[in-house]
């Protein structure tokens, strides 16, 4: 009976999944696979044209910088949080999260205002007399990581801070007692017990900066094309449906294939810890 009972619970939860997620997913899989010619012909064609690899290179690469500056830059920053009193705690992870509340639309304007030819940073560089002309900072990839760290780095802040709070200041005090200093007892303790959090929040960022749009289409252009901005022009510009199914499927497999890579490392690490 609590079998049953468990079923009926969770069936409205498969319907919904079956009919908004499952799919949508097999419309999109069937044609792309079928296009033309034999099966995965499309793919090939896809993985064979150096156009469209160095997109797909871009968009990982991409996704990886932005992971490893927001884990430079969120991991210290999270111990800081966490090791504020309680008060003080949660105004600085309201001030984290408060840029998420913004619309992404508005926070890229912003970025193309400060990166832009005639923007902060290049009439900063100019009245300084450290460059002669302007510098192009806007439409790289730099551009787009930049707007991609500035976007994904709250979520990287609050998921390590949740982890760090439950890590006693005690680990830290008998590390030092032991003769390390405070930067070696952060490396080799307190590291290493947040590495849980830190996996959760690279996958996030990860994930997030490979399926992102608004950001690379805003700060990087045409000129900087990734995967999302290519797939809009192939549905909407050209009109190539499947040809933007392709892109899609291929991108839910790279996404997939990282959550289970970063679920492995997590579940060594809890083998380890046991």
């Amino acid at each position: 009976m609590k079998n049953r009972s468990a079923y009926y619970m969770i069936t409205p939860i498969l319907i919904i999944l079956t009919v908004f997620l499952f799919l949508p997913l097999l419309k999109v899989l069937f044609p792309s696979i079928f296009a033309e010619g034999y099966p995965f012909s499309a793919y090939v064609e896809f993985f064979s044209d150096g156009y469209y690899r160095g997109i797909l290179y871009r968009t990982v690469r991409i996704a990886v910088v932005t992971t490893a500056c927001c884990m430079v830059l969120g991991v210290p920053t999270a111990y800081f949080v966490s090791r504020c009193t309680k008060h003080w705690r949660g105004i600085l992870l309201a001030v984290a999260i408060f840029p998420m509340m913004t619309n992404s639309v508005m926070r890229s304007f912003a970025w193309i205002n400060i990166l832009g030819t005639n923007g902060i940073i290049n009439r900063l560089l100019l009245a300084l007399g450290v460059i002669d002309e302007p510098v192009k900072l806007l439409y790289t990839e730099f551009a787009i990581v930049i707007g991609s760290v500035y976007l994904f780095l709250p979520l990287m802040i609050v998921t390590v801070a949740g982890v760090m709070e439950n890590i006693g200041d005690d680990m830290m005090e008998a590390a030092e007692s032991l003769g390390a200093n405070r930067l070696t007892a952060f490396l080799r303790v307190i590291f290493p017990m947040s590495l849980p959090g830190i996996i959760v929040g690279s996958t996030l960022v990860f994930t997030g900066t490979l399926t992102a749009y608004t950001t690379p289409q805003l700060l990087g252009g045409n000129q900087q094309m990734v995967m999302a901005t290519l797939i809009y022009q192939r549905a909407m510009s050209v009109g190539d449906w499947t040809g933007a199914a392709i892109i899609s499927v291929i991108m839910i497999v790279i996404t997939l294939v990282v959550i289970k890579c970063f679920n492995q490392i997590a579940a060594r690490l809890d083998k380890r810890g046991a």
